[in-house]
């Protein structure tokens, strides 16, 4: 059976179904690896440069799915890096795919939905993307779902989390949107809270792994 890896962050917090780092996400077989001290703290950054990237090669190095990927986007700037110690596909982010979106979505028309819109910048996007820093959202810093990831707690509201979610998605006047990227891998669950809201395309760390491993996810968390 096909396998998905997830170099997942060291963290505890609740991964519920649509997670990337949940077993009933997948209809195919997931091996999660803890990727010490990659804490939230370390990894969700504006300086992408001051992270050790050393235990990610480590837990590449154990890694047997036929397709690798992160569980935190902000790990974008080092998919190449990343990618050339991997010998099946690799996924770092989400934002991967700007790379295709861009070509028919403008920023106007796309919103990027991120965990802190404040250290999300210039430097996690694809090159020829740098546009798309206008098409930035993140969650509230006061939203119990951020405070859940930020503090690494135990116990997570879902239903106060897809509140958080779709708050993100504020009404706003430079948005003619026409579709939804997800750079941080928890919000995925709450993709048919979003989908209430307003209907649009969602991309997000899922579609990215269905993109190379098809039949992999199962349909309803697409």
């Amino acid at each position: 059976m096909p396998r998905i890896s997830v170099l997942q962050l060291d963290t505890h917090f609740p991964r519920i179904a649509g997670d990337v780092g949940c077993h009933d996400t997948y209809q195919c077989e997931l091996e999660i690896i803890r990727v010490p001290n990659a804490t939230v703290s370390n990894i969700v950054t504006d300086k992408p440069e001051q992270i050790d990237l050393r235990p990610f090669y480590d837990a590449i190095a154990t890694a047997t799915g036929d397709v690798i990927t992160t569980s935190c986007g902000f790990l974008a700037p080092f998919q190449a890096k990343l990618s050339a110690a991997c010998n099946v596909p690799f996924i770092a982010s989400a934002l991967g795919q700007l790379v295709d979106l861009k070509n028919h979505l403008t920023p106007s028309e796309l919103r990027i939905i991120t965990f802190d819109a404040s250290k999300l910048g210039l430097a996690h996007l694809p090159v020829d993307c740098a546009l798309f820093q206008t098409s930035i959202l993140g969650l509230d810093a006061k939203t119990h779902l951020r405070d859940v990831i930020e503090n690494d707690l135990t116990t997570l509201n879902t239903t106060q989390a897809a509140a958080d979610v779709c708050a993100a998605l504020r009404d706003d006047d430079n948005f003619q949107t026409k579709g939804v990227l997800l750079e941080c891998t928890n919000l995925s669950p709450y993709k048919p809270d979003i989908r209430k809201r307003m209907s649009v395309p969602i991309y997000d760390i899922l579609t990215a792994i269905e993109a190379q491993l098809p039949d992999a996810v199962h349909t309803q968390y697409l």
